[in-house]
């Protein structure tokens, strides 16, 4: 078994199409059809099923494809490893990030960072939560911002960085613009713009709510921030939002206001693998932002 099949073979199944396999290889169809026929005979099964000049993988072949990204993984990063030993300060950085930390937390953590290590680089996913555990224990990454923090799990580690707190952002004209704070109570009766289903924020608002003995009337969704942000802007509503997400872009004609009684928090951190070791830079990078957010609270100055 060669790396080279096993490299065809993945191309092949993430298309479904041998053709369109070997123009992304940059090789000859017939190469690539000529080395799954060999990876098929080592292995004594059938990985593909042929349909024309499309292909499906085989239940075995799916099992197959797993394990493979799995090895794959394992040696691009001892690959790495032998890189960054060399120079640990120009190496690359895999991190995931949800759609809540794009903005602000991830970038300004990223600029600090390459201020101290100008050659280090990144390699950025966005992702769900739980796309964000699965792929840290895959090892499709090495690192992955996370909010809240999950609790106590196999295979990865977390690491607390600060708490912050959820706002509510207005209409500046609505009714309860003018106030220092208010409950959760008082916005039964609004018009929600929310991330979709499937967000753990949106999970974090729903169950908010739902202790203040309501359910959310969700009129928007987007699964985009700064479109939620743009649709209460525009007056169509009101949001629930991450304090930080406002911290250099409160939009126009809208105010935040703290949310108290529940007050609404999470817990934000980094999670990384617990049974590999980082590789050099991304270590590097661990370490900085452990320092970097101090005392279990976000300072943004």
């Amino acid at each position: 078994m060669e790396l080279r099949q096993i490299r065809y073979f993945m191309e092949v199944a993430k298309r479904e199409h041998v053709t369109e396999a070997a123009d992304a290889l940059h090789v000859a169809q017939s190469a690539v059809s000529r080395q799954i026929a060999n990876l098929e005979a080592e292995l004594g099964v059938d990985l593909f099923i042929r349909e024309g000049r499309r292909v499906k993988v085989t239940p075995i072949g799916k099992m197959f494809l797993e394990r493979m990204k799995q090895a794959m993984n394992v040696i691009d990063n001892a690959r790495l490893e032998v890189e960054e030993y060399l120079d640990p300060e120009q190496g690359t950085i895999r991190i995931a990030f949800p759609i809540s930390m794009a903005a602000y937390t991830l970038p300004s953590a990223i600029v600090a960072f390459r201020a101290k290590y100008p050659k280090a680089k990144f390699q950025l996913k966005q992702a769900k939560y739980q796309e964000l555990i699965d792929g840290v224990i895959n090892g499709d990454f090495n690192m992955a911002l996370i909010g809240p923090v999950p609790k106590e799990r196999k295979k990865v580690k977390s690491q607390n960085l600060f708490t912050e707190n959820v706002v509510a952002l207005l209409p500046s004209n609505h009714p309860l613009a003018d106030r220092e704070s208010i409950t959760i109570k008082e916005l039964e009766n609004e018009h929600f713009i929310l991330l979709p289903d499937g967000f753990i924020l949106r999970d974090l608002i729903v169950k908010a709510c739902l202790q203040s003995g309501f359910k959310p009337k969700v009129s928007f969704e987007g699964d985009d921030i700064d479109a939620l942000k743009g649709l209460v802007s525009a007056g169509l509503g009101i949001t629930l939002i991450p304090e930080i997400t406002l911290v250099e872009n409160l939009p126009h004609a809208t105010v935040k206001i703290p949310v108290i009684s529940p007050a609404v928090t999470r817990t934000v951190g980094v999670l990384i693998p617990s049974e590999r070791q980082l590789l050099p830079t991304e270590k590097l990078f661990y370490d900085f932002l452990t320092s970097f957010y101090k005392y279990g609270k976000y300072n943004s100055h």
